[in-house]
This record gives structure tokens, sequence and C-alpha cells, in this order.
């Protein structure tokens, strides 16, 4: 059996390297490093993708979500609501801008912000939602929208986790992860479903005024060359990294169908553990998510672990050369960088029983079924004793 990877980029390199190196050459040989042919390409061919007007590429999934809130114009004390549960980026670009973040709780289902917490955090000075995608699924965005059109706020897709994923509207309609708000955001990290071979993200929007405004921020405030016309940042996402994403964007429903069935193994292999909670899929989809559909891409294959020492499993997994990950093991709320009297721990009762509960196993998709069964064989052996 080959060696166990939590995500295997080497192995999915390998399998496209005569593609990407010489796209990588390429763009050294033209030495169009920054803003070159190869990120306008990117960009078109990622707005066809994604059925979206405009796709603005950056320089990283944070430096997206910074400037997604600057476009907006939010100010200073402005109230933005977005999960608990996820990872810290979401709520540091809020504190960065000096906005006011406010934290509510998850669905205990599918790790995603609860719709009626956010209805109970909505005060005057609420501005914006900023729904997470998490572990590769999408919140549920009719009621977020439905929320923010009744109170005047702006929605901001965190699509980190999802690129490529579907939502599915009562109606069977579909729209593409990050193209649903009024503006997303996602990061090609590496380990990502779609990911470079460094740093890079981009921004989402349908809305043309808010396209024009984003892509003066990402480049110094400039549209025409030493006239600043809003307040910018250096964000830009270079050319061999676009060289790398316009490689791999075309194989990415294939990537993420890879993740789904190996994420039907893994729960295949745990029917019937009754201390084990597989992930579930909460989108209500038009099609038969057994046979195959785009609702969940499985970023991340999570497990919640029931009267089981959780960090001791880590641990025997990490001692059979399997690893593993634990997304996330403290609350935002309870960040010392985040903590505020506002909150009240009752308020964050599913967030506080998933820091114990979570585990994530390898997920990519280069994973075979002997690995798998190997993985699954060693979790079960020791929830057995």
């Amino acid at each position: 059996m080959k060696k166990i990877q939590m995500v295997d980029l080497k192995g999915q390199y390998n399998d496209i390297k005569d593609v990407i190196n010489p796209s990588i050459q390429e763009v050294i040989e033209n030495t169009s490093f920054i803003n070159g042919p190869k990120v306008h390409e990117f960009q078109k061919n990622l707005e066809q993708y994604l059925g979206v007007k405009h796709v603005i590429p950056c320089a990283n999934g944070t430096d997206a979500l910074q400037i997604a809130m600057m476009g907006l114009g939010l100010k200073p004390g402005d109230e933005v609501i977005t999960a608990d549960f996820t990872f810290a980026a979401t709520v540091e670009v809020i504190a960065l801008l000096q906005l006011t973040p406010v934290l509510v709780d998850v669905n205990e289902a599918d790790f995603n912000i609860n719709i009626e917490a956010i209805k109970k955090a909505i005060t005057p000075k609420t501005k914006a939602i900023v729904p997470v995608h998490l572990f590769g699924q999408c919140a549920n965005m009719e009621a977020i929208m439905e929320i923010a059109e009744a109170h005047n706020l702006f929605v901001i897709e965190d699509n980190a986790q999802a690129i490529g994923a579907s939502y599915t509207y009562k109606n069977g309609s579909k729209a593409k992860a990050g193209t649903i708000g009024h503006v997303g955001s996602t990061s090609f990290f590496p380990s990502k479903n779609l990911g470079c071979y460094g740093d890079g993200g981009a921004i989402f929007t349908n809305d043309d005024d808010l396209a024009h405004t984003i892509r003066g921020i990402v480049n110094h405030g400039m549209y025409e060359r030493y006239h600043h016309d809003v307040v910018g940042v250096n964000s830009r996402l270079d050319s061999i990294q676009a060289a790398v994403l316009d490689v791999k964007l075309p194989l990415l429903d294939h990537y993420n169908k890879e993740r789904q069935n190996a994420a039907k193994k893994y729960s295949k292999a745990f029917e019937g553990v009754e201390t084990i909670i597989t992930p579930e899929i909460s989108n209500d989809c038009s099609e038969d998510c057994e046979t195959g559909c785009d609702c969940h891409v499985f970023h991340q294959y999570t497990l919640r672990i029931k009267g089981i020492d959780r960090d001791a499993l880590v641990k025997h997994l990490n001692a059979n050369n399997i690893p593993c990950g634990v997304y996330y093991p403290i609350p935002l709320h309870s960040q010392k960088a985040y903590k505020d009297a506002r909150y009240n721990e009752e308020d964050f009762k599913v967030t506080n029983q998933l820091v114990k509960e979570v585990i994530s196993l390898p997920m990519h998709t280069e994973l075979d079924d002997e690995q798998i069964e190997y993985i699954t064989l060693t979790i079960i052996k020791f929830i057995n004793g």
C-alpha cells in the first residue's frame, strides 16, 4: 500500500505534469508574470464554469474576503454575522476592517450557519451575513437571501471550501456556490479542490458596479496607472498560479467526483457503527445523491465521534501512519483574539459539542480502495477495543 497522505498533491501532479509543466514554462518564457494572458484566460474560463458575470482574481482567499467587504463599503462598527465553527480567516478580515464580528452557532447535521441563529443576531447595526460553505457543501442560501432581503443586508459567501459545489433551490433550479450572494470569495490554496502551487484567490459577483470597484481595490485602487480612485491593496493572482489553475479547472468536476466516490466508500464502511456519525448532505438535491450530484464536494470528510476519546483516536491513527485533522478544535468565540462579553455559551451549544467530536480523514483525488479499507478498519478496530 502506498503511503497515505492527508492530501496527495504529488500524486495529482504526476497525473497532469505533461500539461502543467508546459503551461508554467510558457509563462516563464514570455515573462508576463503579473496580470499576464494566463490570468485573463483563467478568469474568463472560471466565469464560464461558474455561470457568473465577473471573476476578479486576487492573491489569496483571505484577501478575497477582505476585498469583498471593502468593495461593499462596509464601515467601522458595522456588524457582520458569521459562523462560529470555521477557520479564523472569516472573522479575521471582519476585525481587520474594524467591523464588528457577530458569531453565531451552526447546524449539527451539516456544520453550516444556523438560520434561526442568524435571525436572532440581527440588530439595527447589522449590515452583512457571511455564510461559510463548510467542508464542501452550501449553507441554506435560499433562507439566507430571504433574510438579507427582508433586512436590507449584504451576503458575502465564503466559498473557500466548496468550489464546484451547487446549491439546489426549492424549485429545483441550481446555482454554483459563491455566485448566489451579492459577492462570493474563494481560495486556491494548494489543498483546495481547485488548488494552485502557491497562494491564490478570487472574488465573484454579478454586480457590474461592485466588480468595477473590486478591480480597482485589488490593484492599489487604480483603474488608470498612477490614478488612485479608491483605497486599495496589492492583491493579484500571479500568472504562474493562473497557468496551473487553468489546467486544473477542466478537471475540477472529475476531482470532485473522485472525492465523492471516496466519501461514499468511507460512509459505507462505517454503516452500523453507532459511535460514528458520517457526513450528511443537507441540501435538497433534485438528483439522487447516491448516483452522483454536486451538492457536497467533500473538501473534508469529517466524522463525528460519539462516546469515544477523539484525541486518543487521533494518536492511534497517527501511530498507524494515518494522517487526520481536527477542524476545528476551538470555537472562534473562545479564541483570545475574538472573545466578547456579549457572547453567551448557551448560544453555542452545537459548536461547543462539535469541537469535541469532529475528526477529518484523508480526502483527495488519489485515495484508493486499499487505503480507504485500511483507514476505516483501523478506526473500527479502535472503537471496538
